[in-house]
């Protein structure tokens, strides 16, 4: 089975406003209207510039529910990466999740740029910038052994704030 890309994701969340809103005014995702008539509870978005039908389903099951203990006490899905286009994208959204309290974490690991955030039920993503393949070198295939710090700074320096990232590419031709 050959993956093109990550069409998209479902989650379960406690609060579905909560959730929608987050996405809509974090992320810049936008409802799409496809929810089946009769059926409540559910919302789908759509990422800006994005090509797939839809790329996140929410799925509301009350704010009684428990946040989410895979990889501390079940097993279950860690996080989804979403990949943008530039540098400058990447540090954009870093500023809109520090905003909003949602960023979790950054880590350079060579030949990805990452951002990790947590939406309001707690539940992780990252969000990626790929180095293109034709500007992978000896340093940052061997970055790939270890988790860094990122720097977006210096990684804008490096590659460029509007060079075009990997786009799903990750080895060169």
């Amino acid at each position: 089975m050959g993956i093109h890309r990550l069409n998209h994701a479902v989650l379960y969340v406690s609060d579905l406003e909560r959730s929608v809103a987050f996405y809509r005014d974090v992320l810049g995702f936008r409802a799409i209207p496809m929810t089946p008539d009769g059926f409540r509870g559910a919302a789908f978005l759509q990422a800006p510039g994005s090509t797939n039908d839809h790329d996140l389903g929410l799925f509301e099951i009350g704010r009684a529910a428990g946040r989410s203990t895979a990889g501390r006490a079940t097993v279950g899905l860690y996080h989804l990466a979403w990949e943008v286009d530039t540098l400058d994208e990447l540090a954009v959204t870093a500023q809109r999740l520090a905003a909003a309290g949602a960023l979790a974490g950054s880590s350079d690991h060579g030949t990805t740029k990452s951002l990790y955030g947590k939406d309001p039920d707690g539940l992780e993503f990252e969000v990626v910038w790929l180095v293109p393949a034709d500007l992978l070198d000896d340093a940052a295939l061997t970055a790939r052994k270890r988790i860094g710090r990122l720097d977006l700074d210096r990684e804008r320096q490096r590659y460029g704030g509007q060079t075009r990232g990997g786009v799903g590419i990750s080895v060169p031709a």
